[in-house]
């Protein structure tokens, strides 16, 4: 493997280069998690935030870094998307089942996502992130998903491929 060369680093985000290359590394974290929380009646827990680098408002689903506060260190990956789930939806859940782990962007950064389903979910607050993050919560019945993905869409959202990768693999497992 060649050297990594830097050729910037921020606060969040470095550019990097091995040979000719030139990627993107979170210095703080490498690892993506995200959770599609599934009520006991079918419904699917969405959540939307405004996404600086899309200058959008995304549909995605619950999500977050591994490792990137010092809070939080030592936290496995499961236990982070359900304290995401908690944070941004209000939701909590019994039972957190591993969907698929892949590249976040294979041509741009090794950082890996890995999906999960959230299960046996009770509602404990309204949701809405954290300190600095506004973040509204969508509950779809999952026979409207794609109506309500198409509405917001033509709406102007963008829509995370996330969302029908988890929906897909939830279904192969027998969780819808």
């Amino acid at each position: 493997m060649n050297e990594i060369d830097v050729l910037h680093e921020g606060k969040y985000l470095g550019l990097y280069q091995r040979g000719t290359w030139e990627f993107a590394l979170r210095p703080n974290a490498s690892v993506c998690a995200t959770i599609l929380p599934i009520t006991d009646q079918k419904e699917i827990v969405l959540v939307e935030q405004f996404r600086i680098p899309m200058q959008a408002r995304v549909i995605e689903v619950p999500a977050g870094l591994v490792g990137d506060e010092p809070e939080f260190e030592g936290e496995t990956i499961a236990d982070c998307a359900g304290r995401e789930l908690l944070e941004e939806t209000g939701y909590r859940a019994s039972k957190i089942t591993e969907l698929l782990a892949s590249p976040t962007s294979a041509g741009m950064t090794p950082e890996v996502t890995h999906m999960f389903a959230a299960t046996g979910l009770t509602k404990e607050h309204e949701g809405g992130g954290v300190e600095g993050e506004d973040i509204t919560v969508h509950l779809v019945p999952l026979e409207s998903i794609d109506t309500f993905l198409a509405q917001k869409q033509q709406q102007g959202y963008q829509i995370d491929f996330k969302i029908h990768a988890s929906l897909y693999k939830a279904k192969e497992l027998g969780l819808l």
